[in-house]
């Protein structure tokens, strides 16, 4: 079984990991789709985004290990 902190590290890992490649895919995406986003704006979304699937993936894991 994996310790909480070990859960929590690897889900950050593995996020950070996901917002990097998040970040540069939306640099590239967004003016295909006509969209007007600021870098700051894209570096907004893309915490967002990241500390959401922070909580989602250490939620997940600690329910995984609990059954």
């Amino acid at each position: 079984m994996q310790s909480k902190i070990k859960s929590l590290t690897e889900s950050i890992v593995n996020t950070f990991a996901g917002m990097c490649i998040s970040f540069i895919v939306q640099v590239l995406i967004y003016p295909i789709l006509n969209i007007q986003v600021s870098i700051n704006q894209n570096i907004i979304i893309t915490f967002v985004f990241t500390v959401v699937s922070i909580l989602r993936s250490y939620i997940i894991r600690r329910i995984f290990n609990r059954l």
